[in-house]
């Protein structure tokens, strides 16, 4: 009986010491604190910050992937047009941002070694042009989304007016067919008013075989003939002074120019001839970029895309026939190093050729029967 009290008064005593747990707890810890007070720890605070918020990452990345997928899965199911843009739009920021990155990589080689533009690799030059035409229209839907609530109309124009308003990145394959069709359209509608405003200032030209020449040459293009390298070369001289020089040029004939190069022609005079300036003076850097890398070091879309640049319908063309087209163009650029009084003046000249017969161009629609002419005004630097 006396040892069972015992048992029973020290259960009582322990009893009040747990319900009284937290209270003496704390006044144990304010009055000693040490390390027989604190609690064990548990083995998982021993593991290292930096593997704990790995592994968060590696979870959520995991889950956002799931989720995006299952996303996915459910627009293409049930709508499939809004999808197929939706997936254009996505892959196109993917594409625009890594131009951004690359180009901004090209720069910062540039800045470290300073290297000049014309002094880069043809690939290098060509990224860093491209980027900046699609990066200025890319400014332009900035600008116009900044006021309030505009971003909303912004979108609708971007779907309505997709040529016009986004780069080709944006675009679905068709619409890059298609809208180069446009686009060279466009610039064929040129040609013939650049033709005469050539026949009009070769009344001018002082050289009488200069001008001879240059009026023989314009009937045989409108006739459909085809000239050769040498029948272009053979003018180059015409264009490095007056009539046909580029600081003497009218605004008539700089507009049609402009047009022919998908440039802005609504611009004043001086404006035009500087644009038409930087331009040409870019795509003879080029030329002689890529004499020295060779036709034969491109893929095939690097060549359409050079051929498109420099006048060329390329998209319905076989790429043999491209590459051959590219090589003679590049035979006549580079022989624009040997102009006389080069080092002293810069001059420019206007490159005649024809792919098919002009009177094809008039007679039939078809962009893969259509013919061009391609216009190539070259500023020689000195």
């Amino acid at each position: 009986m006396a040892l069972s009290r015992v048992c029973g008064a020290r259960a009582a005593l322990w009893g009040s010491a747990v319900a009284l747990g937290p209270f003496v707890t704390r006044r144990l810890q304010l009055g000693r604190s040490g390390p027989a007070w604190r609690a064990p720890r548990s083995s998982r605070l021993h593991l290292s910050p930096k593997a704990d918020v790995k592994n968060l990452i590696s979870y959520v990345v995991t889950k956002t992937r799931a989720i995006n997928g299952t996303y996915h899965r459910f627009l293409g199911h049930h709508f499939p047009r809004f999808y197929a843009l939706y997936t254009v739009f996505m892959k196109g920021i993917q594409m625009l941002w890594a131009d951004g990155k690359k180009a901004r990589r090209i720069k910062a080689n540039m800045w470290k070694h300073n290297v000049k533009f014309h002094q880069l690799s043809y690939r290098e030059m060509e990224h860093l042009r491209q980027f900046r035409r699609d990066a200025t229209k890319c400014l332009f839907i900035g600008i116009i989304s900044i006021p309030p609530f505009t971003n909303y109309l912004v979108f609708l124009l971007m779907y309505l007016f997709p040529r016009q308003l986004l780069v080709k990145h944006f675009w679905t394959p068709k619409q890059q067919i298609d809208f180069l069709d446009i686009y060279h359209s466009l610039r064929k509608q040129s040609h013939s008013e650049i033709i005469t405003h050539l026949e009009r200032a070769s009344a001018l030209v002082s050289d009488e075989r200069l001008r001879w020449h240059l009026k023989d040459l314009c009937t045989k293009v409108q006739n459909g003939a085809h000239p050769t390298a040498h029948d272009i070369l053979a003018l180059r001289e015409c264009f490095s002074t007056w009539p046909l020089g580029l600081n003497q040029l009218q605004a008539l004939h700089m507009r049609a120019l402009s047009r022919a190069m998908l440039l802005t022609p609504y611009l004043p005079p001086a404006l035009l001839r500087w644009r038409l300036k930087s331009h040409t003076t870019v795509i003879h850097q080029l030329d002689r970029a890529l004499a020295k890398l060779g036709v034969g070091q491109l893929t095939a879309q690097e060549v359409k895309s050079a051929c498109y640049l420099r006048g060329l319908n390329s998209t319905h063309i076989a790429d043999d026939r491209c590459r051959t087209w590219l090589g003679e163009w590049l035979q006549i650029s580079c022989s624009l190093k040997a102009i006389p009084g080069a080092a002293t003046r810069k001059g420019h000249s206007i490159h005649l050729r024809e792919h098919r017969r002009l009177w094809q161009d008039k007679t039939n629609s078809s962009n893969s029967e259509t013919g061009d002419i391609s216009w190539h005004t070259q500023t020689v630097g000195s």
